[in-house]
């Protein structure tokens, strides 16, 4: 993916939307009709405390000398919220490091499980747990997260991928009730990934599939929507226990580079844990049955 157009598309479409009024600016009743939507070039920079020449140089994908304090302006000028902020800084870090002596490596597209974790995430018991990549590929899960996300999981696309499912499968419509919160927050999340991972040849391989094939993911991807999406509530329409609404928490891991843990919550003796209950136990193993002196030869046996 191209920096500099990364950069451009992203300070252009959040000048787009910030008007005058919300940044605090005072138009003369003279000044006559706007022709663009929300800012302009130099109302950006006259906020942000740089040049016009400067602020059109940085808005045209060219970050050379952008210091931290000033991109810190610049997100004040334009209203950035921090997952904003930091995706900004995100792209102009790739962006010098390209054609630079010395580049930041580009971190393995494929980051492996460790057998610890998987075991440690397979052994959580009572809450749906899964581990899942910055591309929103699912990785490994407990048993209950299995059940929960089936539809997900039996994908017949590999790896497992929320986005792939969300946007590809005929199934997710009926799956996600709220379809198009789920779209956003997907394709944000992928935004988001992109600026940290430029290099990752996965995530632009997954991007370019989701946008030649459907133009509601290439319309969403255009709007250059960046969030954290680390906790929230979701609801589902799960093909055995009907709908249910759950909470989620994410918690990046410090030693897995790249690796996010997701557990899944609802309130006890609620209407929805009544449910998670009882596809807990149509999917937890039964041990098998030990027969009284099973493998013992009979009397008969002599």
């Amino acid at each position: 993916m191209d920096r500099r157009s990364e950069i451009r598309d992203f300070l252009t479409t959040r000048r787009a939307r910030v008007t005058p009024e919300q940044a605090g600016l005072t138009l003369s009743p003279l000044a006559g009709a706007r022709r663009v939507p929300g800012l302009r070039r130099e109302e950006v920079a006259q906020l942000a405390g740089v040049s016009v020449p400067y602020y059109t140089r940085l808005e045209r994908g060219d970050a050379r000398g952008a210091t931290d304090a000033v991109l810190d302006a610049i997100a004040r000028a334009l209203l950035l919220d921090d997952a904003e902020r930091a995706h900004l800084f995100d792209l102009v870090r790739a962006a010098n490091a390209v054609g630079a002596a010395t580049g930041t490596p580009p971190r393995p597209t494929r980051q492996p499980v460790r057998a610890g974790l998987r075991n440690l995430v397979e052994s959580i018991g009572g809450v749906p747990a899964y581990i899942r990549n910055g591309r929103l590929d699912l990785l490994a899960g407990n048993t209950l997260a299995r059940a929960l996300f089936a539809p997900v999981f039996d994908s017949p696309a590999r790896p497992a991928n929320s986005a792939r499912f969300t946007f590809l499968d005929p199934a997710a419509p009926e799956f996600y009730p709220d379809w198009n919160a789920v779209a956003d927050q997907n394709v944000a999340t992928l935004r988001a990934e992109v600026g940290r991972n430029p290099y990752d040849k996965a995530l632009s391989d997954l991007v370019g599939e989701l946008s030649t094939r459907g133009d509601t993911f290439r319309q969403r991807w255009a709007r250059h929507d960046v969030h954290h999406h680390r906790a929230g509530a979701k609801r589902i329409n799960h093909p055995l226990v009907g709908e249910l609404t759950f909470t989620y928490e994410t918690t990046q891991l410090t030693t897995d580079d790249g690796l996010y843990l997701i557990l899944c919550g609802v309130p006890p003796g609620s209407r929805d844990a009544d449910a998670l209950n009882l596809l807990a136990s149509w999917n937890t193993p039964h041990p098998t049955p030990i027969t009284p002196n099973a493998g013992l030869p009979s009397s008969d046996d002599g």
